[in-house]
């Protein structure tokens, strides 16, 4: 019987999941082992924190997440697969108001990383 995420450890089974299927995907995986290379652990931590503050109102993370991705290689293409990704990881872990509340955040955080990288390619001088 699956359960909902309620706990830190089961925010690390969500990330650590969702970038296992990252990191070996053919269109997205290219684009975060270039970005990251051998800073996985570092990354998985921050998302940890990311994802514990979003989710379980325990604030273990400061940061902006956007600048990071501002100027990566991606397009729909790559945030349609993201999303895909990060729902189907979710679905398949766990159930329940919190992860239904992960898979929303998820889906705008994705909608509003593409118009504003969309934003910025195009407005380059």
């Amino acid at each position: 019987m699956m359960k909902d995420i309620s706990t830190l450890e089961d925010i690390k089974k969500l990330v650590d999941t969702f970038y296992q299927k990252v990191q070996q995907d053919t269109l997205i995986g290219p684009v975060f082992n270039e970005k990251i290379q051998d800073r996985w652990p570092e990354h998985l931590a921050k998302m940890y924190q990311f994802w514990e503050t979003v989710l379980l109102d325990n604030h273990t993370y400061s940061g902006r997440p956007f600048p990071p991705h501002a100027f990566l290689p991606v397009g729909s293409d790559h945030f349609n697969r993201w999303i895909l990704l990060f729902t189907g990881t979710t679905d398949a872990l766990f159930t329940g108001p919190v992860a239904d509340e992960a898979k929303q955040r998820a889906a705008k955080m994705a909608e509003m990383f593409h118009h504003k990288i969309e934003y910025i390619k195009n407005n380059q001088i």
